[in-house]
Formats: C-alpha cells, sequence, structure tokens
C-alpha cells in the first residue's frame, strides 16, 4: 500500500469536462486509476467516456462515492472547489491548479487542518504509487514500483530524478509533488512522517529548490527526530540570482532566507547528502541502501 494514494483510491474529478480534465481523466484510467465520478456545475447528467458528471460533489458523492478529490478548475475558482470538496468529507484533495493567490491558499490550509483533510498542492503534478494509483498529471512510464519514497517540489524534477532511480533498479514507493508556491498543503515534513510509518519505504529521495525554508525545516524534522530512514536531497536553483523568481512562485530569495547554499548546509548538518546532479541521487541511495544492508548482515 501507499501513501496518500492507492489501489483503494476513489477519484473524483472537479472541473471534469474541461480539456485537461478529460485529457488526465483518460489517462488515470489507463493507468488503472478508479475515477468514479466527475463534477462540472451545469454539466450534470452527462459524461465523460463512461463516467459520470454531476452538478455538485453532495450529488456525486451521493451516487458514486470518492475519497480523493482532483481539482482541474481555473484559479478563480480553484479555493471554492476545494472548499466544496472539504464540506462533502473529502479527505486528499489534489490541487493541480497553479497561480492561486497566496491569502486564498493560507485560507484554504487553515480549513483543510480543521476538517483532518490533506490538500497535496496547488501547483502540484499530483501524487504516484507506481503500478497501483496515478492522481496527477505526471508522465507514468517514468516511475516504477519500488521502495524509494520521493517527495519534491519541482514537478519536472520529480519525473527526472524518478526515471533515473528506475535506470538504476530502485522503484519508487509513491512520489508526491507538494507543489512550487509559497503556500501548500503537505510539506516535506508530513511526507516524512508517512514515508516514516510505511513498511514498503526503504529510502526518501527529497526534491526541494531555492525559496522559502522548506528544506530547512525538513532538516531540523530529520535530526530531531533521529530519522531512521536514509534521505538523499537535491536543491534546484543552485545558481540563481538573488532576488529574481525563478519558475515556480515560491522560489524566490529574498537575503540570506532561501538560498541553495543554506538549504544544503542545513541538510549536510544533519546527515543528509546533498547531490549536485539529479543524476547523482540514484547513486547516493543505491550507496545508502547497501550501507544499511550490509549493517543489517553484521
Amino acid at each position: 500500500m501507499g501513501i496518500l494514494v492507492d489501489s483503494n483510491t476513489c477519484v473524483l474529478v472537479q472541473g471534469i469536462t474541461g480539456t485537461q480534465g478529460k485529457l488526465h481523466t483518460q489517462l488515470m484510467q489507463q493507468y488503472g486509476t478508479s475515477v468514479v465520478a466527475g463534477s462540472t456545475p451545469g454539466k450534470g447528467g452527462t459524461y465523460v467516456g463512461a463516467v459520470p458528471v454531476y452538478d455538485t460533489i453532495r450529488e456525486a458523492q451521493k451516487n458514486r462515492p470518492a475519497n480523493t478529490s482532483i481539482i482541474f478548475v481555473p484559479a478563480t475558482y480553484a479555493v471554492d472547489a476545494a472548499v466544496e470538496a472539504l464540506e462533502a468529507e473529502i479527505k486528499t484533495i489534489v490541487m493541480i491548479t497553479e497561480h492561486v493567490p497566496v491569502k486564498d491558499e493560507i485560507e484554504l490550509m487553515d480549513h483543510a487542518k480543521r476538517t483532518s483533510a490533506r490538500i497535496i498542492g496547488p501547483n502540484t503534478p499530483g501524487v504516484i504509487t507506481p503500478g497501483k494509483c496515478k492522481v496527477g498529471i505526471m508522465p507514468a512510464h517514468e516511475f516504477t514500483p519500488g521502495n524509494i519514497g520521493v517527495v519534491s517540489r519541482s514537478g519536472t524534477l520529480t519525473y527526472e530524478i524518478s526515471s533515473a532511480l528506475t535506470k538504476q533498479g530502485l522503484g519508487q514507493s509513491t512520489c508526491v509533488g507538494i507543489g512550487g508556491d509559497p503556500v501548500t498543503g503537505i510539506n516535506f515534513i508530513d511526507t516524512l512522517k508517512l514515508f516514516r510509518m510505511d513498511p514498503e519505504t526503504h529510502a526518501v529521495a527529497l526534491i526541494g529548490e531555492i525559496g522559502g525554508d522548506l528544506e530547512e525545516l525538513a532538516a531540523e524534522y530529520i535530526s530531531r527526530e533521529k530519522y531512521p530512514k536514509p534521505v538523499v536531497a537535491f536543491i534546484a536553483g543552485r545558481t540563481a540570482p538573488q532576488g529574481k523568481r525563478m519558475g515556480h512562485a515560491g522560489a524566490i530569495i529574498t537575503g540570506k532566507m532561501g538560498t541553495a547554499e543554506a538549504k544544503i548546509s542545513a541538510l549536510e548538518a544533519v546527515g543528509v547528502k546533498v547531490a549536485k546532479t539529479p543524476s547523482d541521487v540514484a547513486n547516493y541511495l543505491s550507496q545508502a541502501l547497501r550501507k544499511v544492508a550490509s549493517q543489517q548482515d553484521s
């Protein structure tokens, strides 16, 4: 069983009748994900393929109950869509939408916390438990079942590093894109906690980037809790100029805070190996797993 999603996941697609909603509903189904319903106001009674569409999530939940939703709704309406899912008692919500206003993100995360729900994103490629379930937009062919947990702020690097792991013979237990915005739902620490409890995860690849302090906080958690599984990191944006926004809304350096150097130093100080290139992540994880195996044999 993976963290967050697995073979028991039943998905409702919010914004299913849009171009992206239709496309990724089909791709998720092709992967084996159980998409039970969709919702688009005013489109109730129609179908996307064999998936019934409802005007509201409450109506969908009465007829085709889901435990997870994925949001393909424009930024103006995305938070309202997430709140609708929360009020329908859906506990895992994947927000693909980007450009959600920060103020709205803060209010949404507070709402989710009060209802004990998990929001992945916004601005995320989603989450995949290879071989079992994909709730997102990631290219499925880059992933293979295995024992490496991947948590990332970058969608593209998630695919690239997972592909390198696969080529090295290291499959993935679950890959989570936490999103690249300044405010997100689940973060590195939340995901590390889930991987810690997951017997199928033997080691973790943590993919960070410049901006914010999520990586530094993760380093503090790893040290404080004496994290029992090997963690290898990669930090994108080593050469980014100070004060310039680079790609993600959260990837901006202010003063000394959020620099690649600060993040690398914090992680290395607690024993996390930080790779200089994405391909090195797989090499370092192979070494870490061999070390663990030899310690267990001795």
